[in-house]
């Protein structure tokens, strides 16, 4: 008896653990968007689009160790590392996953302008009331043995 109840208690917490809170289609369609018009935003330095994206006590984590937190230091770095670094911004999404029904992560490779290294980027999403948006940002520049 021990044994099957073991094997009941086993059985139901891996189905549980396998598990991640549901997302629907619309809502991955929203995160994948909020990406694509954050690297709009930076390509066209547009501060208010920028601004826009981002829940108020966002922050970013940059490959040159810069930590930026809030808003005005986030805009101000962004801008001034676009005009840095101008052209295009392509972030490719490798997976988005929920955490919960109004938190996701979303992974992808990001390519910066002229800028030929390989940068690896996550993206902290959260639902705003009826909107997603961009609650932190952390790029990093992988390691030989991770690529």
């Amino acid at each position: 008896m021990r044994c099957l109840i073991c094997l009941f208690c086993l059985t139901i917490g891996s189905m549980v653990s396998a598990q991640s809170p549901a997302a629907n289609a619309s809502d991955e369609a929203a995160v994948r968007d909020i990406v694509r018009r954050y690297t709009e935003a930076r390509e066209l330095s547009d501060p208010k689009a920028i601004e826009a994206l981002f829940t108020a006590d966002a922050d970013q984590y940059t490959t040159s160790g810069e930590w930026r937190r809030g808003m005005s230091q986030m805009v101000k770095g962004m801008l001034e590392t676009s005009a840095r670094n101008p052209g295009a911004r392509v972030i490719t999404i490798a997976a988005v996953r929920f955490l919960t029904p109004d938190v996701a992560i979303v992974d992808g490779e990001y390519k910066t302008g002229t800028d030929a290294r390989l940068v690896w980027t996550t993206l902290t999403v959260k639902r705003d009331g009826r909107v997603w948006k961009i609650a932190a940002i952390r790029n990093i520049l992988p390691t030989a043995s991770t690529r």
